[in-house]
C-alpha cells in the first residue's frame, strides 16, 4: 500500500468502460475510506482535490468523463493522481512521457518533479529521457539487456560515465545545440532468450577483449558510490569521458 505505479501508456492504464470518477473513487475508497470512515461525498471532494493538485481544469467534468474523451496528457495526469492517492513512500514511474508529444512530455515530467518535492515521496524513474533523469534523480542505475552495468550518484554519472554503454548512451542523446546526435551505438541489442555468455554489451563494444566474450564482469567499485560492471575497470583501461 506504500508503493504505486505510473505506466507508460496512460490510455491503456485506465479502464475504458468506467468514468474517471468511478475509477478514482474506487482507489480512494480502497486506500483511504476504511481508515477515515469517508462518506461518498467526502470521497468525491478528495477526488476533486487530487485532480486540482495535478493542475487539471474543470475536475467535475473530468470525473464524469471516460478515458477516450480525454487527451493523452490529461489521462497521464489522472494516472499520476491515482498514484498520489495510493502511495505514501514510493512511486515507480515507467517511461511516464513516452507515449506523449514532446511538449506534453515535458509538462508531465515537471509536474512529477514538483509533486515529489512537495509531498516528500521517493520516485524510481525508468526512462530513456536522460535530461529528466539528470534533473529529477539523486542516483542513476544504467541497465543494458536486463543487467545493471553502472551505478553512481547522478552528478558523478553525468560528469564521468565509465561503462562503454553509458558513454555511448550519452553520445547518442539528441542535443538542441551542437549538431544533434554526436555518435550512435553500432549493432543491435542481443536476443534476450539467448544473451551472450559474458558481458551482454560485448558484441557492440569497441573496447571488447577476449574475457568479455566468455565471462560476465562483476560490479567493480571505482569510487565511493560508483560501481561499473566492466573488465576495463579492473585493468584500469577505462577512461573518464
Amino acid at each position: 500500500k506504500e508503493i504505486s505505479m505510473i505506466f507508460q501508456d496512460p490510455v491503456t492504464a485506465l479502464n475504458p468502460v468506467f468514468t474517471i470518477g468511478t475509477q478514482l473513487r474506487d482507489v480512494i475508497r480502497f486506500m483511504e475510506g476504511s481508515k477515515r470512515n469517508m462518506t461518498r461525498d467526502s470521497i468525491r471532494r478528495r477526488a476533486i482535490q487530487l485532480l486540482k493538485e495535478v493542475s487539471l481544469p474543470d475536475p467535475e467534468r473530468i470525473l464524469r468523463s471516460y478515458p477516450i474523451q480525454l487527451s493523452g496528457g490529461m489521462c497521464q495526469r489522472i494516472c499520476i493522481t491515482t498514484a498520489l492517492a495510493t502511495a505514501n513512500e514510493l512511486i515507480i514511474a515507467d517511461e511516464p512521457g513516452t507515449s506523449l508529444d514532446v511538449t506534453i512530455q515535458d509538462q508531465i515530467m515537471r509536474l512529477l518533479e514538483e509533486l515529489v518535492e512537495k509531498l516528500g515521496t521517493s520516485i524510481i524513474l525508468i526512462s530513456h529521457a536522460l535530461g529528466a533523469v539528470k534533473n529529477m534523480t539523486d542516483r542513476v542505475y544504467v541497465m543494458y539487456a536486463g543487467s545493471i552495468v553502472e551505478s553512481a550518484k547522478t552528478k558523478d554519472f553525468f560528469a564521468h560515465p565509465l561503462h562503454p554503454y553509458s558513454q555511448g548512451l550519452l553520445l547518442a542523446t539528441p542535443r538542441l545545440t551542437g549538431g544533434g546526435i554526436k555518435e550512435g551505438i553500432p549493432g543491435d541489442v542481443p536476443d534476450y532468450s539467448n544473451p551472450p555468455a559474458g558481458c551482454r554489451f560485448y558484441p557492440r563494444c569497441k573496447y571488447a577483449m577476449p574475457i568479455c566474450k566468455d565471462k560476465k564482469p562483476p560490479a567493480f567499485k571505482v569510487d565511493e558510490g560508483h560501481e561499473v560492471a566492466c573488465w576495463l575497470v579492473q585493468n584500469h583501461m577505462v577512461t573518464r569521458s
